[in-house]
């Protein structure tokens, strides 16, 4: 049961028409759009070069050193694995992923090779542990988390 609205509310929006008077509002050509400038917020500006996947005339590939993966895993209580690569800025196909072995099997991970095998050094020295896909049931990584977290005061 809905009770009346108060007399002094207004149970929905009132339009008015323009006065004559008014400049009418219109839309830009559609053209406007296109040449129009972007703002500098919708842009992303890398903050380092980023080389483009297979091109070996850039700078150093984008990466990370096991002790830069060690620590930015275990500053966080859960690590989606596409935060190691936004945060690395590891660029590689859609569809790269990197096998490793553990005692149970072999298990699957969304980064590239070299990043993908300091990852599964360090799910074997048990300083990270990692989180399966549950739907379908599959051995891949899709996050991972510190065994030893480090203690803060």
């Amino acid at each position: 049961v809905r009770l009346p609205a108060a007399p002094t509310e207004v149970p929905h929006e009132v339009r008015r028409a323009p006065l004559a008077t008014e400049p009418a509002l219109t839309a830009p050509p559609v053209d406007d759009f296109a040449t129009a400038p972007m703002p500098m917020a919708a842009l992303h500006v890398p903050t380092s070069a980023t080389p483009v996947p297979g091109d070996q005339a850039g700078p150093n590939p984008a990466g990370c050193t096991p002790a830069q993966l060690r620590r930015f895993i275990k500053s966080r209580a859960y690590l989606p694995v596409h935060e190691i690569r936004r945060r690395f800025g590891l660029e590689s196909q859609d569809d790269d992923v990197t096998a490793f072995a553990i005692e149970n099997g072999r298990v699957f991970v969304g980064l590239p090779v070299r990043e993908g095998r300091i990852l599964g050094d360090l799910v074997r020295a048990g300083e990270v542990g990692y989180e399966l896909q549950l739907d379908p049931e599959a051995p891949v990584i899709v996050g991972v988390y510190p065994m030893r977290p480090v203690t803060r005061q």
